[in-house]
């Protein structure tokens, strides 16, 4: 499963940086964490039922810290 995810955002990023040609590419990091992050956040929410106790626990994060990105994503 790992490798398919890397799989993914490999081709997902090179595929953007072909989109950008020659244009000045930056904030990349950013761009892939905040790109992939809420899609996460909602999988995982979805996956245990809107439990967040046990999302935060499936991330690795406590549950505060899954709260404040709930919220910066609009996601609560």
């Amino acid at each position: 499963m790992k490798k398919t995810i890397n799989r993914a955002v490999q081709e997902a990023v090179d595929e953007y940086l072909r989109m950008m040609d020659d244009e000045q590419v930056t904030d990349l990091y950013e761009l892939v964490l905040s790109e992939m992050e809420a899609p996460l956040l909602r999988s995982v929410l979805n996956h245990t039922n809107q439990n967040q106790s046990k999302a935060a626990a499936a991330l690795g994060l406590n549950r505060a810290t899954l709260r404040k990105k709930l919220r910066k994503y609009r996601l609560l």
